[in-house]
């Protein structure tokens, strides 16, 4: 008995950390091509605050992983180039790599996948015929650590290894690599892993000289004349993005796997370059291009070949890199600078509940959908406290009483918080039950801070961004973290078992 409650509390605590997000997602990729890379926590805390649930590492840094723990943010881990040739050569060293960089951190690290390596066909073909051996052995390490219905296992392929693009159904893979994509397609399909693609318009545009329109780059709307249509299928296309992602579902087609899907593991624009040989590298074109793919995402629009269907995906990247080599464009991909600055700001107003580095008053703390009354209670009482928020405007007769729940009047303090301290990194958490949005939340006479609105907040000592919510440093954070009451009926089983 007591060993089939304990195999029920492991399945329940795995269940609660990696329960899955199926659909529209947008996530970030974090380099640390930096001259001062951010502390792991400082990372964490702006992720937290930006609202952001999805990440990819190029490595699985042990300090990066520890600040993730109980974040509930789920993660890509990495296997970098230079370590193939001995993964690809052992399965014992490929177990251990699991051992230590998955199994270790797992579940309070909610790592979803594994990429085994980055663009090795392209950027270091030498290295392809170990690119499947070293899958595998991965896969073999899962299996064996029971993991491998959590975590699947791809590898980011650029998409230049996509032959005749456009129009996308003629597309089809570099032949070349036949005798590692064929293999590696048919192991994507048997393990249910996503072909990862990094899709960058930018530099499309950038080689066409001229070919492709700007405007056809950043998913600026085109009139129907202006729109690439496929002649073989009719279908229309309005952006370089959808165009790539079906050229790379029609050249599997072309191998016989139809039901394998694409992730997008790394797409962006860059905010600045060299005036003269990258003029189309600014900011305003970077805020079109990441708004407009931020939407398009997380409508589900999906891609004319596939309407619909989800394309999760990843901006390339969360920091500017300052030491990155080449031209002067490749320091300059991140929404923030190194010191979490948003590097321009995004127009995303209406979107909803996403990534919202807009500064521009624009953004609002909600409470988030589905957090437990009993935790906002606390972050609600918490900010009317010692949180001073000004919370008069919820007394019954104030124009915010109404709607009469804890959900509208912890939206109410959350909001007035969170602009009283200026929008600060970290002042939109409250334990992990409150979120950024740019839908504004206002209604009748209940007028929010942000658009109309003041600050509201008691006094000069405003309280600490942590958003801790009682006197005790600890205990209520750490609940608030984990974010799952399976998480905690799980541990009452296994008290339980012990006191048997």
């Amino acid at each position: 008995m007591k060993k089939l409650l304990f195999i029920f509390f492991l399945f329940l605590l795995s269940v609660s950390a990696v329960h899955g997000e199926d659909g529209a997602y947008i996530g970030v990729n974090i380099g640390t091509a930096m001259s001062s890379v951010p502390a792991p926590t400082q990372i964490t805390t702006l992720l937290r605050s930006q609202n952001i649930r999805h990440v990819r590492l190029y490595d699985a840094d042990p300090a990066m992983l520890a600040a993730l723990a109980n974040t509930g943010i789920r993660v890509i881990v990495s296997v970098p180039n230079e370590q193939l040739l001995a993964i690809g050569n052992s399965n014992a060293t490929a177990a251990n790599w699991v051992a230590r960089n998955v199994a270790a951190h797992f579940p309070s690290v909610n790592i979803t996948a594994i990429a085994v390596g980055s663009e090795v066909l392209s950027a270091q073909p030498n290295a392809a015929p170990l690119l499947m051996p070293a899958m595998r052995y991965l896969q073999n390490a899962l299996v064996a650590a029971a993991l491998d219905r959590y975590i699947k296992i791809s590898t980011p392929h650029s998409s230049s290894i996509i032959l005749d693009s456009f129009p996308p159904s003629q597309a089809f893979f570099n032949r070349s690599l036949d005798s590692v994509l064929g293999p590696m397609l048919k192991f994507l399909q048997s393990t249910g892993s996503p072909l990862m693609l990094n899709v960058y318009p930018y530099y499309d545009y950038m080689r066409s000289n001229g070919v492709i329109p700007l405007d056809y780059a950043l998913f600026r709307p085109l009139p129907p004349n202006k729109e690439a249509v496929d002649a073989n299928t009719l279908l229309h296309y309005t952006n370089v993005f959808d165009a790539v992602v079906d050229a790379a579902y029609f050249a599997m087609a072309y191998l016989n796997v139809t039901n394998v899907p694409v992730m997008v593991t790394e797409t962006g624009w860059p905010h600045k370059g060299d005036p003269s040989s990258e003029p189309d590298a600014t900011s305003d074109n970077a805020d079109t291009y990441n708004s407009n793919l931020i939407r398009h995402v997380m409508n589900s629009t999906g891609t004319p070949k596939h309407p619909g269907v989800a394309v999760p995906t990843y901006i390339y990247e969360l920091y500017d890199e300052d030491t990155r080599p080449g031209s002067t464009s490749e320091k300059y991909w991140g929404l923030f600078d190194m010191n979490g600055i948003p590097a321009y700001t995004l127009h995303l107003t209406g979107s909803g509940v996403l990534l919202a580095n807009d500064t521009t008053n624009q953004t609002y703390c909600v409470a988030r959908d589905g957090a437990d009354p009993k935790m906002l209670q606390a972050a609600l009482d918490w900010a009317c406290g010692p949180g001073k928020v000004d919370c008069s405007a919820l007394m019954q007769g104030q124009p915010c009483y109404d709607p009469d729940t804890v959900e509208a009047h912890a939206t109410y303090a959350f909001n007035a918080y969170y602009h009283g301290m200026g929008m600060g990194s970290g002042t939109c958490y409250f334990s992990g039950v409150a979120v950024i949005t740019t839908t504004d939340p206002s209604h009748g006479s209940c007028v929010y801070a942000g658009k109309n609105g003041s600050a509201l907040l008691n006094g000069t000592s405003l309280a600490p961004s942590s958003n801790s919510t009682d006197g005790s440093s600890g205990a209520y954070r750490a609940i608030g973290d984990v974010s799952s009451l399976a998480r905690v009926v799980s541990i009452a089983l296994l008290l339980c078992i012990f006191l048997l």
